[in-house]
């Protein structure tokens, strides 16, 4: 990532700041603001180059297996196989274009993030007010900021009064930021500290403030994430590897057989041509010509079944990538918390009260442990912190309770409503007759209201300065003097509650009182303790995840104690320490590597250390998934194996960033996904060990009739129909087989492992050698017993479509007989069912015999095809029980 800025403006004083913007409080005047307008571009983020569509195309076509069948197409041509060259064509074109639309999407992040800036800005210039459009913004300017504004461009300020900015799309945090002009920040404060600065493409939720500007465009922090994600390179995924390293094996073979046989058959005197044409046949049987379409298919169908269940994938091998995630790398803010703050404890009077609910839904209640009594001073508790209070509680029929306002004000009116009172018809009761906002120089809020004929003046803030305005507390027995013992005390309960992560507010009261900077003599009424909860689906989806052997580590930009605190709720503190972001920079590339190894938690982190950390995690041959709705998750969202963002809160630049998206921000949702990726694999492996199977059969039938110096036994024609339609269709149903009970508790698979486990390679091995053995028995036998040879290739053809039958319901499990619930697959039955009434078409039609050199067999012959072809049953069998003996092991 690029340097923002060599100055650390962070640190300056604000007349220090405008000196080295080269401005003043009146601005730039309009010819200076041109010149560096002219100078410095426009404030906006560069867009990345956009990828041409015939760019995508072409990376559908760069797999070895693909290539290698264009090949035998292209060949097939030039030797006037029309039909075997247009065959090929077709199938390989629509696996091309079907994997272009499942994966269109071209690179939005970096124009997602230039979205986020607003359009208009206000500045001064020449000591004149203006709005002018965001992009005209330039270093030196004043900017003017109020609640609702967007920052238009980082800035250090220069003024400000109760000013509050919800950085969370950038920083983690789950509040807004306080921001104030005069505070003394250090030099190493991360970005979430830098109370003095503003950054662009974040919202003013309150206050208002003065900023000069200091980095416009790709200079922002803002830029630099762009830059940053632009840098960064997606990985290739464990299935894609795989593919192509079984395409490359296929490939040499192909040409090895073509080349040798060539060879021989030349040095044997026979013509080059006919060898070089026979050379295609078996290598068209080599290459199972249906495994790209069947891969890309059973993908698509697996993100449909993905999205029933809430996560939106939005690259196909990323599915397969899920099953073998060992680490979900996961955001706090909204991701495992619900993004709402809720009120859990309330000390009055002396008394711990517990809150039940969770979030700004309004259902919970009150309780002490050993005693059922309520403190009477509870009541005017909930009412101050209902009128001390500029939030509204909202409810839809689509999002539910909201709040508008601030989170922290939202989590008090809720707290209200479970007392049984109602803000509006409090304040309609007793209206506001003057206020004093709440702002960081003072810590406090308050508020005058009408009771009764009387006025009552609520406070709201900081426990230290709520304390240091009172001089009585409300106790059981009413108000008693504050004396400095028990304001110690009180302190004591308000550290404890920081302690466990949460936000403590102090609330008092004060009859006939005034509004004033200066205000004593409050009745203290007592604390409300809040934080952003844990999902109460998080922890059960946690320990999912461990029984799956997958380690969810929390990596956030909150603070470190509230990390870890939601962290130890939902079980993922782990045995190591927590690890802040001033560590992090502290750390090389070796003391980082270990600290991923054990450390849980990560906080304080920027987009710099996300991506750090999950690529040291990387290097540890970890397969990492990363958990976000910010802009500065994308970048690590990107680099991460599997990219997970959040449908409902995350930013486009999230999304764009993103492999998966969660369509109900849901962490379970995620374990689901995993769930459905295993089970996924688990199928590919199952119908490529099938396909091969059916290639390996056709190949050695094929080689031992050569070497046995009999005729063909198939034609290029039929290996096709067997490859592209007997094949195709089992295979398909074979990906959306059920999957199995235990799919979440094995370990996940190493990224290094290949796809066949010992047990498929036998079972893939054993079956096509047996369909060899028996077909070229067959075809010998036919020959002998005096049969034509289309007879005998026809008889030959048939038993290997029927072997392929057989074959397809054992392949379902390494382990499981066939016969244990053979038929629990319809879409495996529906697909032989439509194979077998094609095959009796090509039969009983005589218009498809010449093409596919077929002759119409009688009925003992279709007895003998059965009763061969039933053979390999129990082989196969043969081989599960061998595997269930642990004589084969079938996980190696």
């Amino acid at each position: 990532m690029q340097e923002l800025s060599p100055i650390p403006w962070h640190t300056l004083s604000a007349e220090d700041a405008l000196g080295k913007a080269g401005s003043s409080t009146e601005g730039l005047n309009e010819k200076e603001a041109a010149a560096r307008l002219l100078q410095e571009g426009p404030n906006a983020l560069k867009g990345s180059e956009r990828q041409s569509v015939w760019s995508m195309l072409l990376q559908q076509i760069q797999s070895v297996l693909m290539l290698t069948l264009f090949a035998a197409a292209l060949l097939s041509f030039i030797l006037g196989h029309t039909l075997e060259a247009v065959a090929i064509t077709v199938i390989v074109v629509f696996a091309v274009l079907l994997g272009f639309l499942q994966e269109f999407r071209a690179e939005k992040a970096i124009r997602a993030l230039a979205e986020m800036a607003p359009p208009l800005a206000r500045v001064r210039r020449g000591g004149k007010e203006l709005l002018i459009p965001a992009e005209s913004v330039v270093a030196g300017d004043i900017l003017i900021l109020s609640a609702g504004d967007r920052v238009p461009a980082d800035g250090r300020l220069l003024f400000s009064a109760a000013l509050q900015l919800e950085e969370s799309s950038l920083t983690g945090e789950s509040l807004p930021s306080d921001k104030d002009a005069s505070a003394a920040v250090a030099l190493d404060a991360p970005l979430g500290d830098q109370s003095t600065m503003v950054f662009a493409g974040t919202g003013v939720s309150a206050g208002r403030g003065e900023a000069v500007t200091v980095a416009t465009g790709m200079q922002t922090r803002f830029g630099g994430i762009a830059e940053l994600l632009g840098g960064v390179e997606s990985l290739r995924t464990p299935l894609q590897d795989n593919l192509d390293r079984i395409g490359t094996i296929l490939a040499r073979s192909a040409l090895l057989i073509v080349a040798l046989l060539v060879i021989a058959g030349f040095l044997r005197g026979q013509p080059f041509l006919e060898m070089l044409v026979f050379g295609i046949a078996l290598a068209v049987a080599v290459v199972p010509e249906a495994l790209p379409a069947v891969v890309t298919i059973s993908l698509a169908l697996g993100v449909q079944r993905m999205a029933r269940r809430n996560a939106l994938m939005r690259s196909l091998p990323a599915v397969e990538t899920l099953g073998s995630t060992t680490v979900i790398c996961s955001d706090k803010t909204g991701t495992l918390t619900r993004d709402e703050m809720t009120v859990r404890a309330v000390h009055t009077s002396g008394v711990r009260l517990a809150v039940s609910g969770t979030g700004y839904d309004p259902s919970g209640s009150f309780s002490q442990e050993g005693d059922a009594t309520i403190p009477a001073s509870l009541q005017p508790l909930l009412t101050a912190s209902m009128l001390c209070n500029d939030a509204k509680l909202e409810k839809s029929d689509e999002k539910g309770w909201s709040v508008a306002g601030d989170p922290t004000e939202g989590a008090l009116l809720v707290l209200g409503r479970k007392g049984g009172l109602d803000e509006q018809e409090l304040r309609r009761q007793h209206p506001r007759l003057d206020e004093l906002p709440f702002s960081p120089e003072l810590r406090r809020m308050l508020t005058l209201h009408r009771f009764e004929g009387r006025q009552r003046l609520f406070m709201k803030g900081a426990p230290e300065t709520v304390l240091d305005a009172c001089s009585e507390v409300l106790l059981l027995e009413g108000p008693v003097s504050l004396d400095d013992l028990m304001r110690r005390e009180l302190l004591e309960v308000a550290d404890a509650f920081a302690g466990k992560a949460m936000r403590v507010l102090a609330l008092a009261e004060q009859w006939d009182g005034e509004i004033g900077r200066s205000v004593s003599g409050m009745t203290f009424l007592g604390f409300a303790a809040m934080i952003d909860p844990p999902r109460p689906e998080a922890a059960l989806a946690v320990s999912r995840c461990r029984s799956a052997g997958i380690r969810p580590v929390l990596i956030t930009g909150d603070h470190p104690a509230t990390a870890h605190a939601i962290a130890s709720e939902l079980g993922m503190a782990g045995d190591g320490e927590g690890v802040s972001g001033r560590m992090l920079e502290e750390m090389d590339e070796e003391a980082l590597s270990r600290a991923v190894q054990s450390a849980s938690v990560f906080a304080r982190v920027s987009p710099e250390h996300k991506l750090r950390i999950v690529e040291a995690l990387q290097r540890h041959g970890e397969v990492v998934a990363m958990t976000g709705d910010g802009v500065n998750d994308a970048p690590a969202l990107k680099r991460a194996d599997i990219g997970i963002s959040m449908g409902i809160t995350g930013t486009d630049v999230a999304k764009e960033a993103s492999d998966m998206m969660l369509t109900d921000d849901n962490f379970a949702s995620i374990v689901d996904a995993v769930e459905e990726g295993r089970g996924i694999y688990e199928n590919i492996r199952k119908y490529l060990s099938y396909l091969l199977s059916s290639n390996t059969g056709e190949l050695g039938l094929m080689i031992a009739a050569t070497l046995a110096g009999l005729p063909l036994p198939l034609t290029a024609v039929q290996i096709l129909y067997v490859n592209l339609a007997t094949d195709g269709l089992p295979a398909l149903a074979l990906a959306v087989d059920p999957p199995e009970s235990d799919t979440m508790l094995r370990p996940p698979r190493k990224r290094e492992a290949g796809v066949f486990s010992r047990a498929m390679v036998a079972l893939l091995l054993g079956g096509g050698i047996w369909s060899a053995v028996v077909n070229v028995s067959l075809f010998l036998y036919a020959l002998d017993s005096g049969r034509p040879l289309r007879e005998a290739m026809s008889m030959t053809f048939a038993s290997l479509v029927f072997i392929q039958f057989f074959k397809a319901y054992a392949f379902r499990s390494q382990t499981r007989s066939m016969f244990s619930r053979p038929f629990t697959n319809r879409w495996l039955n529906l697909a032989i069912l439509w194979e077998l009434g094609l095959l009796a078409v090509i039969f009983a039609v005589p218009v498809f015999h010449e093409p596919f050199a077929l002759y119409p067999l009688s009925t003992e012959d279709w007895l003998l095809v059965a009763l061969v072809s039933l053979t390999v049953v129990p082989v196969l069998e043969l081989i599960k029980f061998l595997v269930r003996r642990r004589v084969i092991y079938g996980n190696s």
